[in-house]
Parts: C-alpha cells; sequence; structure tokens
C-alpha cells in the first residue's frame, strides 16, 4: 500500500488507494484552490467537521464503502486538476 506521499507526484494525479490518499488529495486541491475547510464545505454543501474527518484520512462509511467496491472491480481512483 503506498503511503499519500507516495501516491502523488508534482506532475501526475492522485493515486487514491485509501482514505488517507483520499484525504490528501481534497486538502491538495482545496489549497491550490485557496480556500478554508469552512469555504469548500459551505459549497459543497458539508459540515466543517466532515471535511476535516474526510482530508485527514478518517475511514468514513461511505469512503469505505466506495473503496471496497473499487477494490472488487479491480479498480482504483485517481484525482486530477479538472479542465472543465
Amino acid at each position: 500500500m503506498k503511503t499519500s506521499s507516495e501516491a502523488h507526484d508534482s506532475e501526475g494525479p492522485f493515486r487514491v488507494y485509501t482514505p488517507a490518499t483520499l484525504g490528501a488529495a481534497i486538502r491538495h486541491y482545496r489549497e491550490e484552490a485557496g480556500l478554508s475547510q469552512a469555504e469548500l464545505a459551505e459549497r459543497a454543501g458539508l459540515n466543517r467537521t466532515y471535511l476535516s474527518d474526510l482530508e485527514t484520512g478518517r475511514e468514513t462509511e461511505q469512503v469505505k464503502r466506495i473503496l471496497r467496491v473499487l477494490k472488487q472491480l479491480g479498480v482504483r481512483m485517481t484525482l486530477e486538476k479538472a479542465d472543465w
């Protein structure tokens, strides 16, 4: 299993293997957008503490389910900056 720092390099997308790598990606792109957790949470219709849990790699039930489905399919999620 890769750590959050191994799941991303400066040139490529984030490879999501665990709640921690998903959290690292969310935090990276939030900071890149210049948003605070409170600002992003408000825009996304989330509680700021839930967003904080995601960023710190807490294994929420939703994240656990998504990663379990992807694992059973033999695929992983990659996140990169959208061009839309």
